[in-house]
């Protein structure tokens, strides 16, 4: 174990992003000293930096990501409010276009989604972190402009960082190491565990992969007349007969943005012309007739690395002790099912409760932690999975009997959600993270979902909204 110079421990969390920043919130009052590792500088007020290359796109805080940061950071969805995030009940306020028709419109208000900008979230907690380390026992410090470079240690214990600056100042280029008894990855997609463990003299964790080949583009814009703005977003996923999607939903100062999705050979154009063109050839022409009562603010920015990548570092034998992933170094999903943040969140609290429970830092207690974070993946990864398999490449983890049988009976609840509030609402708790997938082979939601006749959804963007 390493030790600060009072005797206590420290820790390190490789990425001071969103996930990083959790963990700083799930280590606090556990360790004496933590330190970030964040490759950017920060940037003034809430900007866009370049160490966040999905930031421009549109994010959501789906409810058990929100109920989950709220445990680990009391007030700041109120905060997040209070900055601009938009609240939106998914039922309500979200009209989704289905294969079968448009969903009914129900006022239901238990799957409160926050719609937000990428630096507003990041800024805001991060702010909030900060604030309330400074108020424990735990002091945090963090290393701007500052890239980890590798992972000190052996095959059987990681015990630090070597670490380099990444300000060009003389002399700034060379390394040095940083000891801890835990260190954190929480460095996102592009995560080098893997590299690093080779350095080591071990394997890497066994990898799933399921590539859908997807790529999206997004751009801002702002409603002609605020008057005439539609009072709720609109979803309008692909499917294989029409494998282009389109989201349109809005976000703080009266903004909303635009993102346009599309499988291999139906990729979103990022020319601004074009990219008006591609939004009416998704599924239903409600979202490119939107655009008639709208401005754009900003070019169209495209994204491209949406493979669901999930590495298996919970497994016997496949962690060192001392090393511990988080976010989405360790299980990322295609941004376009919005988990991400959310399940960093899931995965944050998880330690947080396994540090709890387990007296604090001492042997194994990553490995126990890890198996919690992945335990709090699992829904989401089989959500973005099931909707991805569809789609896979050859190369693609191939599915199994269990995994084909479940793609066919979501597709059948998926239909009868659009129409039916009772399976709806079950299937609106999965997705939202509040509920384990169970809840869909729960014995009222099986009988409805394979017995009741399907039927289409409306055939065109409800106006009204139904009691319930």
């Amino acid at each position: 174990m390493a030790e600060h110079s009072n005797g206590g421990h420290t820790a390190i969390v490789i990425g001071g992003g969103l996930a990083g920043m959790l963990a700083v919130t799930a280590l606090t009052g556990h360790v004496d000293t933590v330190t970030v590792i964040e490759r950017d500088r920060y940037p003034e007020g809430r900007a866009f930096r370049k160490g966040v290359p999905q930031a421009r796109h549109l994010h959501i805080l789906l409810r058990g990501g929100s109920l989950a940061l709220e445990e680990l950071l009391p007030g700041t969805v109120a905060a997040l409010g209070e900055a601009g995030a938009r609240r939106l009940y998914l039922s309500r306020d979200l009209l989704t276009r289905t294969p079968t028709g448009w969903q009914r419109r129900f006022d239901e208000r238990r799957h409160l989604t926050l719609s937000v900008t990428r630096p507003v979230l990041d800024s805001v907690v991060r702010e909030r972190v900060l604030r309330a380390a400074a108020g424990s026992a735990t002091r945090v410090e963090v290393l701007e402009a500052t890239e980890a470079t590798g992972l000190t240690g052996d095959a059987g214990r990681v015990t630090g960082v070597r670490v380099r600056s990444r300000d060009g100042a003389p002399g700034g280029r060379s390394e040095r190491e940083l000891p801890a008894a835990l260190v954190v990855d929480a460095s996102g997609r592009g995560s080098r565990a893997p590299q690093w463990f080779a350095a080591l003299g071990r394997s890497a964790p066994q990898e799933e992969t399921v590539d859908a080949g997807i790529a999206y583009a997004t751009r801002m814009y702002r409603p002609k007349d605020p008057a005439t703005a539609p009072d709720a977003g609109v979803n309008v996923p692909g499917w294989p007969e029409c494998p282009r999607g389109a989201a349109y939903v809005p976000v703080e100062d009266g903004k909303w943005l635009l993102t346009l999705s599309g499988v291999r050979g139906h990729h979103p154009p990022t020319d601004a012309a074009e990219f008006t063109a591609f939004s009416a050839t998704v599924g239903d022409p409600y979202v490119h007739e939107l655009l008639d009562r709208a401005e754009p603010l900003s070019p169209v920015h495209g994204f491209r690395d949406t493979c669901n990548r999930r590495r298996h570092f919970e497994r016997p034998g496949a962690l060192p002790e001392g090393f511990l992933v988080l976010g989405d170094a360790g299980c990322t999903f295609n941004p376009v099912y919005g988990q991400g943040m959310s399940v960093a969140a899931l995965g944050a609290l998880a330690v947080r409760t396994t540090l709890a429970d387990g007296g604090g830092l001492r042997p194994g207690i990553a490995a126990e932690a890890q198996r919690a974070v992945a335990r709090a993946v699992e829904p989401a990864w089989l959500a973005a999975v099931g909707a991805d398999r569809p789609y896979a490449s050859p190369g693609d983890t191939k599915a199994g009997v269990g995994e084909r049988l479940s793609t066919w009976y979501i597709a059948r609840l998926s239909a009868r959600a659009s129409i039916d509030p009772v399976v709806g609402a079950a299937f609106r708790d999965v997705f939202s993270l509040t509920a384990p997938p169970t809840r869909l082979v729960a014995p009222q939601i099986f009988l409805r979902t394979v017995f009741l006749p399907r039927r289409p959804g409306l055939p065109g963007p409800p106006a009204s909204i139904e009691a319930l």
